[in-house]
């Protein structure tokens, strides 16, 4: 195992109703024909099929479901993987619907299903009992099996690769087994399922399993019947997924047989957990603990978003934008209103963090009904203002209705220059914080002489890389852009620029300009000092960042 990556896999194979030597073959073949993997989960009652009503109470079938589960597990004696599936079992007279685990060949335990649903279009309880307090064992090649709700399967080395197994209606309850078992220390918990499809279903199944996934801080396997089981009666779509604290890692297509592999990160998993002071984990008396031991895979690495602060889909990128440009807003609109501020001052450069800065105030001015004219914007052109970002600034500024101010602080600067004995043809780090720290310097005492709050622009990722000049731009008021990294900054801007036709021009090209801090001289009217050539590239370090 490399780097906390466990590779699993969720599958189900084509099933024949009550033929469990059609069964068995195709799940030995499905089982064969995967890849390397860690655990496998197949969907409940697979070998005998889910829909097999009163068949359920012959012998015949029960007989045969048990001599395919031995026949499985010894064509699989040489696979380095865990594998779970469904079957009905005879315990003392009774009928469980069972998870059997599997490990080379022999089983770890059997896991009876804990809710049985009897409603709408479900008869479980015509044929099956709870397992809710069923504490046994049965014999399986020789040894004695547990078979009990409660357990928690580990890895001999890998502490954290650990799980548990609930049956489809258990995680539909209002206390589902899956919140004791990791409670008591599954990382991971597998759902054999046979959910049937009604219009609707699909997608609340979804948001369940991303909600548990999320709350349990936990992975979570779920696989379900599909094609084979449908009748006259009811349908089932085999969809499957898998899921990780709450994110979507992989799911299948609908009314598709395909198997989806995906790697959960247990070192994540338990980092996450040992974080959350409210998460109280503790080792269960009432659980029984059961080792396993396998050759971890080394290659299943995992697919990250290039750009994890974005959301890829433009659907959720536009809510995420509205959601962020309104918490924005509304924190600064109660910081105004708190502290009984009419105004709001800030440094405008035509560059996308001030900008987004003054898209900002606009909305909280907006929210306060206060007069734009009391947004003061103040361009500071010096040594670096190129001609394109000082006229987007300027532009924007008037577009919005803000009250406009120039101020030149070159003499200023050069005058500064003089007194600490600085060459002004020294294009030192001296140089550049000068006039940042001018800019500031004027910026704070006209928010003084107004009666302003002062709304800083430095976003998420300066912030972590320290670019920045101290005692200089990153000292406001009020940050706005504090918690927003530079790769979303610029799809809040492209956001407004979509939903504001007036200021939509200025702030294309506002996004087309390459970000620079503008503190030395421009080469040809054009930026000469290009941030990413420096710093390296944002897109690199806001994946650092977020990881």
């Amino acid at each position: 195992m490399k780097y906390g990556f466990v590779k699993v896999v969720a599958s189900s194979p084509i099933v024949k109703v009550a033929d469990c030597e059609a069964n068995k073959n195709q799940i030995i073949e499905e089982i064969k024909k995967q890849d390397k993997f860690d655990l496998m989960v197949l969907p409940e009652l697979c070998i005998s099929g889910y829909t097999c009503s009163d068949l359920f109470n012959h012998r015949t079938l029960l007989k045969a479901s048990f001599s395919a589960l031995e026949e499985i597990a010894r064509e699989t004696k040489k696979v380095e993987g865990v594998i779970i599936l469904g079957l009905p079992m005879e315990i003392r007279g009774k009928l469980y619907n069972v998870a059997a685990v599997l490990c080379k060949g022999e089983c770890l335990a059997f896991v009876p299903k804990s809710y049985l649903p009897n409603y709408n279009e479900f008869y479980e309880l015509r044929h099956f009992e709870t397992g809710i307090n069923l504490r046994d064992s049965v014999e399986f090649n020789g040894k004695m099996v547990p078979v009990c709700k409660d357990i928690v399967f580990t890895h001999k080395k890998v502490k954290e690769f650990s799980f548990s197994v609930e049956i489809c209606e258990d995680l539909w309850v209002p206390n589902p087994p899956s919140i004791a078992h990791c409670m008591a220390g599954a990382n991971i918990i597998c759902n054999l399922s046979a959910s049937n499809e009604i219009v609707g279903k699909n997608e609340y199944r979804e948001n369940l399993l991303l909600a548990h996934s999320g709350s349990l801080v936990c992975g979570y396997i779920y696989s379900n019947c599909g094609y084979g089981e449908s009748t006259t009666d009811v349908v089932f779509s085999g969809q499957k997924y898998i899921c990780e604290n709450a994110s979507l890692l992989k799911k299948s297509k609908a009314f598709n047989q395909e198997s989806i592999f995906a790697t959960i990160d247990v070192y994540r998993i338990s980092d996450y957990r040992r974080r959350m002071n409210t998460y109280k984990m503790e080792h269960n008396n009432e659980y029984i603990y059961v080792d396993f031991d396998i050759d971890l895979e080394d290659e299943c690495l995992r697919e990250y978003p290039i750009y994890p602060f974005v959301p890829q889909n433009e659907g959720v990128r536009k809510k995420r934008c509205e959601e962020i440009l309104t918490m924005q807003s509304m924190g600064l609109a109660k910081r105004l209103d708190h502290i009984g501020a009419k105004k709001a001052i800030v440094g405008l450069s035509g560059g996308l963090d001030s900008t987004l800065a003054l898209l900002v105030i606009d909305r909280a001015f907006d929210r306060l009904n206060l007069p734009k004219d009391n947004i003061i914007c103040v361009t500071m052109p010096c040594f670096g203002t190129t001609d394109r970002t000082y006229n987007n600034a300027c532009t924007l500024a008037k577009t919005i209705g803000a009250n406009l101010r120039e101020i030149n602080i070159k003499d200023a600067v050069i005058t500064h220059f003089k007194d600490i004995g600085q060459d002004i043809n020294t294009l030192d780090i001296t140089y550049e914080n000068s006039q940042a720290r001018e800019r500031t310097q004027i910026l704070m005492d006209l928010a003084n002489k107004e009666g302003a709050l002062l709304v800083g622009t430095g976003d998420l990722s300066e912030l972590a890389l320290g670019w920045a000049t101290y005692n200089g731009d990153h000292m406001s008021m009020y940050g706005v852009n504090g918690s927003i990294p530079k790769t979303l900054v610029k799809y809040l801007v492209e956001y407004v620029a979509l939903e504001n036709k007036a200021i939509k021009d200025v702030l294309l090209d506002i996004l087309d300009t390459p970000v620079s801090p503008e503190l030395l001289p421009p080469k040809d009217n054009e930026i000469s000092q290009k941030t990413e050539e420096l710093v390296g590239p944002y897109q690199l370090h806001d994946f650092f960042l977020y990881y």
